[in-house]
């Protein structure tokens, strides 16, 4: 089979999984990233988010995770190509791959303040 044959969707959802694997055994940020989503979501169940609501709320959870995802393929790749050798501009890229995800992740962070406050506030004041 030639290198740009598919072998098919099973086979192409089985190593996106096996990637999501790697990066959940790998990657401490990508875990504490998918918790706080999974406790958003219970959030939102417990204070009844609309569709609109959820629809928002998982947006934002999956910009961070995708940022964190994108950013753990940066370091592997730059890591393989310069075999873990010290590079001052791959500590520049990584640098920046790393602001993404703490720019998705305030972002995320004051979305999560806007749907859950006005819920919150709601709820304590009424």
């Amino acid at each position: 089979m030639s290198k740009f044959t598919s072998g098919g969707y099973k086979k192409s959802l089985s190593y996106a999984l096996q990637g999501l694997s790697v990066a959940y055994k790998s990657q401490r940020n990508y875990r504490f990233h998918l918790l706080a989503g999974f406790l958003s979501l219970i959030g939102g169940i417990l204070l009844n988010f609309k569709c609109i609501e959820y629809c928002v709320l998982i947006l934002a959870i999956s910009f961070v995770i995708t940022a964190e995802l994108f950013n753990s393929v940066i370091e592997f790749a730059l890591d393989a190509l310069y075999k873990n050798k010290y590079s001052k501009m791959v500590k520049m890229a990584k640098d920046l791959s790393a602001g993404v995800v703490l720019i998705a992740a305030m972002t995320s962070l004051l979305i999560g303040f806007m749907l859950f406050g006005r819920k919150l506030l709601i709820m304590f004041l009424y």
